[in-house]
């Protein structure tokens, strides 16, 4: 009823999770690269606890969006599941022919060559269970016996377990410890405090058209987070009345006392008791980078070059490069395409990555929403000189012309994205991906539509 009166192209505040309005504030955006890290390396089983509402099901979602190249995901939603029941419903998933009354060593046969299969062509095979915590111990423990399936050298069946802080509670058990040893990679979503609340109410209504002043402020960011909790599917349904009850009264402000009225009629009164977790996404994030650029500067530095390691700047790690010859100087002659408001990148001495911004700007303006390019790496615009060396020493089997860089705003900064080529063919692309140089498979490279790409340049974002 309110789209009109505030000029929205669509409803903003759904609480179904819709992907496009994903806000990578509040450790979100953080915690999604970390999750896709963790599933990309295979190993052990993978833990995300929340409160009710507090935006599991969105990184699900994300997940499945930029894995699905890759990746093949089977949901388990039923968290009652018995110990055979999860069997079968794995292989029903993966639509391997099996019956309801089929023994349980079948399925687990059919399953195991199934996965086989999909290792001999570099695919990975993961498990979403929702609602963890509500799952039978018995059927906890079969999950656990089903990590065990693997190779010499890889697990052919990765494990992400979802669930509310309860989970942790029964992961304590005892009786359960052997699969508590196997979870290597926990996270934590926490509430969102006063600020990220006001920065998703304005960037969810600047998705769906909004164009104009902020109809919410920091006073009724401060509300919302009172009534809410901070979880963003409360914020969701406070926001959606608030509106209404601005647009009930012709304004185009929601105000605290419109607020105050919506959480009175979702009967959003008393405050939630969150569990202290293990690990925040941030502190899981800030250890996998710790282990991924330990393990990875051995191919990545210059012989007799010093890289100070820091994780308060892991990217400056992530740059130090392989020992290649230079590239061709580009030619800077013609105009630019835009201004440099970053002072890093204002330098003279930027020259190669000047060039690629520019013809970057020229790819994305004539390249076809469909093809595919290989996205390297993300580091933050503090690091242009960073990404300078990068491409002033490319290896040899990459070519200085099919570089790509652009920047984006990701949570509350901006960020450069380096890629490289462009792709008809999706066979042809993870082709390319898998003859990398080694020293850049490290840093997990995987591939994108150009479609995604122009979005991450949409005004707004």
């Amino acid at each position: 009823m309110y789209l009109e009166h505030f000029g929205l192209e669509r409803p903003p505040f759904k609480i179904t999770p819709d992907t496009s309005m994903f806000y990578e504030g509040c450790k979100r955006g953080a915690a999604l690269e970390a999750l896709i890290y963790a599933i990309n390396s295979g190993e052990g089983m993978i833990k995300v606890v929340g409160e009710v509402g507090s935006g599991k099901t969105m990184l699900c979602r994300m997940l499945e969006v930029r894995l699905s190249n890759f990746v093949d995901i089977v949901y388990i939603a039923n968290p009652s599941l018995s110990p055979d029941n999860i069997l079968h419903a794995i292989a029903h998933e993966l639509q391997l022919g099996v019956n309801n009354d089929d023994c349980k060593l079948d399925v687990m046969q059919k399953l195991q060559d199934y996965l086989l299969r999909k290792h001999a062509d570099n695919r990975q095979v993961v498990v979403f269970v929702e609602e963890a915590q509500s799952m039978p111990v018995e059927t906890l423990e079969e999950i656990r016996l089903l990590s065990n399936l693997e190779t010499d050298q890889h697990k052919l069946l990765q494990m992400v377990l979802f669930g509310q802080p309860e989970l942790d509670v029964k992961l304590s058990e005892p009786r359960i410890r052997q699969l508590r040893e196997r979870i290597t990679h926990s996270f934590y979503l926490e509430p969102f405090p006063p600020e990220d609340t006001l920065a998703y109410l304005n960037f969810r209504l600047r998705s769906v058209g909004y164009r104009g002043t902020n109809i919410f402020d920091q006073r009724t960011a401060n509300a919302v987070k009172k009534y809410s909790d901070g979880l963003s599917r409360r914020i969701n349904i406070i926001a959606d009345k608030a509106l209404m009850a601005a647009f009930s009264e012709g304004s185009h402000r929601v105000t605290a006392g419109h607020v105050a009225a919506a959480a009175k009629d979702s009967k959003f009164a008393r405050p939630v008791n969150y569990r202290p977790a293990a690990m925040t996404a941030g502190i899981a994030l800030a250890m996998m980078l710790a282990v991924w650029l330990g393990y990875r500067l051995p191919g990545w530095i210059t012989p007799g070059e010093h890289v100070a390691a820091s994780l308060a700047s892991p990217d400056k790690l992530l740059l130090a490069m392989h020992t290649a010859p230079a590239a061709t100087k580009p030619d800077l002659t013609r105009t630019m395409a835009f201004d440099y408001p970053n002072p890093v990148l204002a330098s003279t001495e930027l020259d190669f990555l000047k060039q690629r911004l520019v013809d970057t700007e020229a790819w994305l303006t004539k390249v076809d929403d469909g093809r595919y390019s290989i996205q390297l790496f993300t580091t933050p615009l503090s690091e242009a000189e960073a990404v300078e060396k990068f491409l002033r020493e490319l290896p040899d089997l990459l070519d200085f012309e099919k570089i790509y860089v652009y920047d984006t705003k990701v949570g509350g900064g901006r960020v450069y994205r380096v890629l490289y080529d462009d792709f008809n063919s999706l066979n042809t692309a993870r082709s390319v991906l898998g003859n990398l140089p080694a020293s850049m498979k490290a840093s997990k490279p995987y591939l994108r539509r150009v479609s995604a790409l122009r979005k991450d340049l949409e005004p707004g974002r």
